[in-house]
């Protein structure tokens, strides 16, 4: 009996019976191996993880790119509440260089992030993640090819009622400018501009009326469409 433990009256006067299988843990797939995990730095991989807070206000997708059990990479995207932004900008300043396990025992401010490294940790530590397959996972910097040319989230935000229906706000292709309609009244297309394409060509010293007007694009059947709304004031 070692020093540290101790065992209940009952269990000190059981008589030893040998324990047979000695096989270990089940392997988990990680870049491309099969990997039998006893230790925080057995575990490699990229992965998402997302979170929520307690009023479920606000939500946070966190994209860990994992080596050895140190987290490499960390990219924080949120969602809802003004708050988190903040909170992630310290999380993604400190969660770089931690172990996977003091990452998740890390105080991350927002709860829906420390949601998200909760359920990140669970991907990770089953062998869920994106790269389970992938030989030798994703080099570091992988995850912002998520965000696109712009380096911008991609966001969905969409509103509607019962009584005066949708109103299409921004889509994966930028902010929604307008929404054209049918002769029923019904959404057929819409107008947008690619707000980090026009950043971009305004940090490169084009005219900021020109970078608006030359990221604007279409969507659907916009052309000849029976009216037009402006679906932040109609």
């Amino acid at each position: 009996m070692t020093d540290h433990i101790f065992y209940s009256h009952e269990v000190e006067n059981m008589c030893p019976i040998a324990k047979g299988p000695h096989h270990g843990p089940a392997p988990i797939p990680e870049e491309g191996r099969w990997v039998k995990a006893y230790e925080i730095k057995d575990i490699s991989g990229l992965s998402h993880g997302i979170g929520w807070c307690a009023p479920q206000q606000g939500c946070c997708k966190l994209t860990l790119n994992v080596k050895d059990g140190i987290i490499e990479e960390a990219l924080v995207e949120t969602l809802g509440c003004s708050g988190m932004t903040h909170s992630a900008a310290m999380a993604a300043e400190i969660l770089q260089g931690k172990t996977l396990l003091e990452a998740l025992n890390t105080d991350l401010v927002c709860d829906a992030i420390n949601v998200a490294m909760r359920e990140i940790f669970k991907q990770l530590v089953y062998g869920r993640s994106q790269t389970a397959f992938s030989e030798n996972g994703l080099p570091i910097g992988a995850s912002l090819e998520d965000l696109g040319k712009g380096l911008r989230s991609q966001v969905g935000t969409m509103f509607g009622t019962k009584a005066k229906g949708v109103r299409y706000l921004e889509m994966a292709e930028g902010y929604v400018l307008n929404i054209a309609l049918d002769e029923n009244s019904e959404v057929i297309g819409y107008k947008f501009v690619n707000l980090g394409k026009m950043m971009d060509a305004i940090k490169a010293g084009k005219d900021p009326k020109e970078a608006y007007e030359s990221n604007i694009k279409t969507y659907g059947r916009y052309d000849g469409a029976a009216k037009y709304i402006d679906p932040r004031h109609e």
